[in-house]
């Protein structure tokens, strides 16, 4: 039986799909199902059992010996909540249970860091362990999945195989319900879609122009595929990068997104929300030497075949993964 949880969400409901394309069908899957606008995610997937987060851990004492490989994908995400305590429990202590849950059973463990941990990434972007001391991230968010990183190179015991993923900036199908945290491409999306127009954050950084912000943008099928990837192989256990190594401005993503919809680019300029102005990130890009040295060989969608194949395949369609 394969576990993954936060089932419901975005990468992981995206992650069942591409398992069941590969054959697996034993999935049970986590998460809090309470939310209606995520059940759609999960429609047409081939599960075993929906256990509720709160529970899983009761479940697991009765079945984890059953369980094969873990995917620990659910976690609090949103950027723009400070209430530290909030990701203390999902983000630091629910997977601490979980990391001694899978040491304890040797059952090999994925979960979900994130590239939030660089903060503005004056200390680059290498996925080295060595630097995670020396990191600054912009938000309790990014600090959660900081603490947690350091938490799991200190344990001295540790699941058979663990790969701690540093997520960059992931676009794709499935994200409907996210609202202000979906992807730029979605809410480029629904702009143009009811003006045929697209404001994006304007600079305020004297050495970026308005909409060359840079970010590495990281198709979910990418994701999903590594993920598979380090299931099926097992390289050496670790905290790895997972972007595509080349950072694209705005500009260049809401052109691509104008694109695959076939209008004329119509692209305007608004202030950067004065809650995150001081917490925003004008560059990132993913060091992935670490992933590619563990013999993921397979290219990355560029950044116009991803929101081409996003946009008509799913976006226009209305389309899950």
């Amino acid at each position: 039986m394969i576990v993954v949880t936060g089932a419901a969400g975005f990468i992981s409901s995206c992650l069942v799909a591409e398992l069941n394309q590969l054959g697996h069908h034993d999935i049970m899957v986590v998460d809090d199902f309470s939310r209606e606008n995520k059940v759609n995610n999960l429609d047409g997937k081939s599960i075993v059992a929906k256990v509720p987060r709160a529970e899983f851990f009761a479940w697991a004492k009765d079945f984890a010996s059953e369980i094969k490989f873990v995917f620990h994908l659910g976690a609090r995400t949103d950027t723009t909540e400070f209430d530290k305590s909030i990701f203390d429990e999902l983000n630091v202590e629910y997977s601490q249970n979980m990391w001694k849950l899978c040491t304890m059973h040797s059952i090999p463990l994925v979960y979900a860091s994130s590239g939030a941990t660089y903060g503005i990434g004056e200390n680059g972007y290498s996925d080295s362990h060595d630097i995670l001391g020396q990191l600054k991230p912009l938000n309790p968010y990014g600090e959660s999945k900081n603490e947690f990183d350091k938490w799991a190179l200190k344990q001295g015991k540790a699941p058979p195989f663990w790969a701690g993923l540093k997520f960059f900036n992931v676009y794709g199908p499935n994200e409907y319900h996210k609202g202000r945290m979906a992807s730029v491409i979605m809410h480029a999306f629904n702009q143009i879609t009811a003006s045929g127009a697209m404001k994006l954050f304007a600079s305020h950084n004297p050495h970026y122009k308005d909409g060359e912000q840079l970010r590495d943008f990281v198709y979910v099928k990418d994701v999903v595929s590594v993920c598979t990837f380090l299931m099926q192989e097992k390289p050496v256990s670790g905290l790895y990068n997972l972007g595509t190594g080349t950072a694209r401005t705005f500009l260049d993503l809401t052109k691509a997104t104008f694109k695959a919809m076939g209008i004329e680019p119509q692209i305007s300029f608004v202030p950067t929300p004065e809650d995150i102005r001081d917490k925003y990130q004008y560059f990132t890009e993913a060091d992935i030497h670490k992933l590619k040295s563990a013999g993921y060989t397979k290219p990355f969608y560029s950044l116009e075949d991803g929101v081409t194949d996003y946009v008509k395949n799913y976006l226009m369609e209305h389309n899950y993964y």
